[in-house]
């Protein structure tokens, strides 16, 4: 049975990762099954369905190491995400010019592969929000809203 929304999320320090558990709960609390994946391969995921993607932005502006092989995966075979449907959030510091450049970059390479964004991408500034769970926890209410319309 295929999960509703898969999450993934790419971390360098773990903050990504806390925003997924806690998105993933309130998911599950919503009716939503759920499968979580730190880091991904595109081996281990169906190209069709809905996928949430948490990442973090590394150095300067690049998709964090547990996640970039998925998206160079992507890239290399030439993935059909058409059936693919996502949401995507990024957390960054405005104090960098590359702020946020992790989510931008994988929310440009799956719609390159024919995957739909649903509603805006969230971009986190950690400096505003202390606990970047709770921007991102308002968006996943409207997210949920944008699901339940199709």
């Amino acid at each position: 049975m295929m999960p509703d929304i898969t999450l993934i999320s790419g971390s360098t320090l773990g903050s990504a990762e806390y925003v997924a558990e806690h998105l993933e709960e309130k998911l599950v609390q919503a009716g939503f099954s759920t499968k979580m994946l730190h880091g991904a391969e595109l081996d281990e995921l169906t190209q069709e369905g809905i996928w949430l993607i948490v990442t973090s932005t590394h150095g300067a502006g690049e998709i964090p190491d547990n996640l970039q092989p998925l998206f160079e995966q992507i890239e290399q075979q030439n993935a059909d995400l058409s059936k693919i449907q996502f949401g995507a959030i990024g957390l960054g510091s405005k104090e960098y010019d590359t702020f946020c450049g992790a989510i931008k970059t994988a929310d440009r390479i799956l719609q390159d592969h024919g995957a739909k964004r649903i509603g805006d991408r969230l971009e986190i500034d950690i400096t505003e929000h202390e606990i970047p769970e709770d921007p991102a926890e308002i968006w996943l209410e409207e997210w949920i809203i944008l699901l339940n319309k199709d």
